[in-house]
């Protein structure tokens, strides 16, 4: 068999092949035996794990104004100071330690004490008039001292604030709560503040 004419059978051999392959990619759906593209998927929900403290109860303090009410007793009712010293002073059992207590807590150090030597079952109720400022500071607006709301979160302490700098770091905010340490939070509408706390936002690195 001559050269060209075994070139010409294996060209003719090689375009059958070539076509085979191009009707069988024509075909309706893939072949059983090729698996499909992978599609990736993500679980992340993008939002940042918060503290443990990021959604405490809110605690009393000095320079905050109780509204306190002894159902029957008008005389033992009325609204009271939380002093320098973390008191409340009342008619009839005198001064109660307020300072760290929750308002629940309160009500129950009022109750124990009536109930001692003083009224039957007595029912109290407590809540806060004015809460005691808190502060802002860094890229913000308009640093400085504001007051205290209920309800308030890190996002709505920053636009009292006059909203953030160009130069603010917008993912992160950090908080010195009482006595304690400086401490990082993400900048979440779940966070709260809390009157007295020490708001810090940091400057973003460029």
């Amino acid at each position: 068999m001559t050269g060209p004419t075994m070139a010409r059978r294996w060209f003719l051999a090689l375009a059958g092949l070539a076509g085979a392959l191009t009707l069988a990619a024509c075909s309706d759906g893939p072949r059983p035996n090729m698996p499909g593209p992978v599609t990736h998927t993500t679980t992340t929900s993008g939002e940042v794990a918060l503290p443990a403290d990021a959604a405490l109860d809110y605690r009393l303090g000095s320079g905050d104004k109780l509204r306190l009410i002894v159902f029957g007793e008008a005389e033992l009712s009325g609204d009271f100071d939380v002093s320098g010293g973390g008191r409340v002073s009342l008619p009839l059992i005198g001064q109660i330690d307020a300072e760290g207590l929750t308002l629940s807590q309160f009500e129950a150090a009022v109750i124990a004490k009536l109930q001692d030597g003083y009224l039957n079952n007595p029912r109290v109720s407590a809540e806060v008039l004015n809460y005691r400022p808190f502060y802002i500071y860094g890229e913000v607006g308009s640093p400085g001292q504001y007051p205290y709301t209920s309800g308030m979160t890190l996002l709505n302490a920053v636009a009292v604030a006059g909203g953030y700098t160009y130069r603010a770091n917008q993912e992160r905010a950090f908080i010195t709560r009482g006595e304690g340490a400086e401490v990082a939070y993400p900048a979440s509408q779940a966070v709260k503040v809390l009157p007295g706390d020490v708001v810090r936002i940091p400057e973003r690195f460029f």
